[in-house]
């Protein structure tokens, strides 16, 4: 089957649409952030750089370090975002761009995100560093997608939206085990939930009335009887969206989280910098 130029956009220089990359561009294993900025924050510590490409919030720089290549590509803020880049950098090493077709063998890209959370739970430390076992997404993207789920995953969902009273079913992840066997051993775990938003959909009130006053506490206190040590450890606003989209597209997908608030306690962490350069440096000498 051909994918039709009006489905898969490409630019006139054959990259794909929204990340401006050729196949040649990107490593097999890849970091992703939220924050451009952050890109050339990792980069640095790289031997060489071969490319720096940039196209609105979408940076990419491919490298090497300690001779491994790596590339680094920030997504910007949400699960919107997260669907065009995962889709785009599979298009680049499953799909033939020439002629629009399926490659007849899959790659499989190895995928970590490095990013910052808010705590749920008051014991977890400012500061620590936490690999997500499972993204529940609390935004509609996977309305959109056919997502296979196993029979905990959909009791979260089913749970949550009851209990949220939301218009929509929430999904549920969970991480690539290899992934967080090699990444995260040494790191707390725990269980993500991805918002929409920053301000109301965390359950944050400024000047608006929010429609769901009860939503930390809800996360905060869910529980799961077919597995009691289920507890929803912090959120933010990408983690879930890279799970599914991981799963669908054949990645190996996990999620790295630096605590900076303890919404529980409302505490910030001090020095939140400090935090997320020693996850960056973890991950560099472990993936």
């Amino acid at each position: 089957m051909q994918i039709p130029e009006s489905e898969l956009v490409l630019n006139v220089d054959g990259s794909v649409y929204h990340l401006h990359l050729r196949p040649e561009h990107i490593a097999n294993d890849i970091i992703v952030v939220g924050d451009p900025e952050r890109v050339p924050i990792i980069s640095q510590f790289f031997d060489a750089i071969e490319c720096k490409i940039q196209k609105r919030e979408f940076i990419t720089h491919t490298g090497t370090y300690k001779g491994k290549r790596i590339s680094v590509i920030s997504s910007g803020i949400g699960t919107d975002n997260v669907e065009i880049l995962m889709t785009e950098i599979d298009a680049l090493v499953n799909i033939d761009l020439k002629t629009r077709k399926l490659k007849e063998k899959h790659t499989s890209l190895n995928i970590v995100r490095i990013g910052t959370s808010g705590s749920l739970q008051a014991e977890i430390p400012l500061g620590s560093h936490l690999v997500s076992t499972y993204g529940i997404g609390l935004d509609t993207l996977m309305c959109f997608y056919e997502l296979p789920q196993n029979q905990i995953e959909s009791k979260v969902g089913e749970g949550l939206k009851v209990q949220l009273g939301l218009p929509f079913q929430p999904y549920c992840v969970q991480n690539s085990i290899d992934l967080a066997e090699k990444l995260g051993k040494d790191m707390l775990k725990g269980v993500t939930a991805t918002c929409c938003g920053f301000y109301a959909p965390q359950g944050r009130k400024i000047r608006n009335e929010l429609k769901i006053p009860q939503l930390v506490h809800v996360l905060s206190n869910f529980n799961l009887p077919e597995s009691p040590d289920f507890q929803i450890t912090n959120f933010e606003m990408e983690t879930a969206g890279y799970y599914a989209m991981g799963r669908l597209l054949g990645h190996q997908m996990l999620s790295l989280n630096a605590i900076l608030a303890n919404r529980i306690t409302h505490q910030f962490h001090p020095n939140p910098e400090k935090s997320v350069n020693e996850l960056i440096e973890k991950v560099l000498e472990m993936i």
